[in-house]
């Protein structure tokens, strides 16, 4: 199965479980962006790879309007039902390393949780550079491979098993380079360990069957994750 493929599949069989967790933790969510982003009020901002709807909806009451952009359709359905009460948010169906917005259209462009699942993603972080505007700023969360490439082999082999939509989890010094790649400044950065009950993370997969024996016999010992908190500047012209 192709990597879109792999993704469509996942996402739609477990759209549900996804929302269902995403309100379960939707008010955390919201004063952490808003803490770690500090919107000014103004901005139109881009929430690519959007799911359900987390980052758009946690950003919605801090920002002027919010656009998200995602390539299941089962998943939109999710974020536009939470969307009802947020008339600053819409939803469209594209594809992460080809959005279809011109250049410099957002204030704020920001993935969340997206990039491990897409086989190329500097084509998305080069997407994300590209429709911000000289001066606007790229936000990006994702789990954060270990420093040890075997132990990174590990996680990935890991969460492959578990996830057949997930490519590779990057290093630090990974997503450090293709921000610079592109041209952005790191602002700030935060990290934190996020502890996962192993039974209930292979649920959120629709992991089943022998490939859910499998995953558990690969799952690292310590049911931990490190997440990383990434804001980055677009230079001005």
């Amino acid at each position: 199965m192709s990597t879109p493929d792999a993704t469509r599949g996942r996402f739609a069989k477990t759209a549900d479980r996804i929302g269902e967790l995403q309100d379960a933790r939707a008010a955390d969510l919201a004063e952490r962006v808003r803490r770690f982003v500090l919107p000014q009020g103004d901005e139109r901002v881009l929430d690519s790879g959007t799911g359900a709807g987390a980052l758009a909806l946690a950003l919605a009451p801090f920002v002027r309007e919010v656009v998200g952009v995602d390539v299941v359709p089962e998943m939109l359905e999710q974020a536009r039902r939470r969307a009802e009460a947020f008339p600053n948010v819409t939803f469209v169906e594209g594809d992460a390393t080809k959005l279809p917005f011109e250049p410099g259209s957002f204030d704020l462009a920001c993935s969340i949780r997206t990039l491990h699942h897409i086989a190329r993603p500097e084509l998305a972080v080069a997407e994300l550079a590209r429709v911000t505007r000289p001066g606007g700023h790229v936000f990006v969360v994702d789990q954060i491979a270990p420093v040890d490439p075997l132990v990174a082999l590990e996680l990935n082999r890991f969460e492959r098993t578990r996830d057949p939509s997930h490519t590779r989890t990057l290093a630090d010094n990974d997503l450090r380079h293709l921000f610079e790649a592109n041209g952005l400044m790191l602002e700030r950065s935060e990290f934190a360990r996020e502890r996962r009950e192993l039974d209930a993370y292979l649920d959120l997969a629709g992991c089943e069957g022998e490939q859910r024996e499998q995953a558990k016999a690969l799952a690292p010992s310590d049911g931990t994750a490190e997440i990383g908190w990434y804001l980055l500047r677009k230079p001005g012209i």
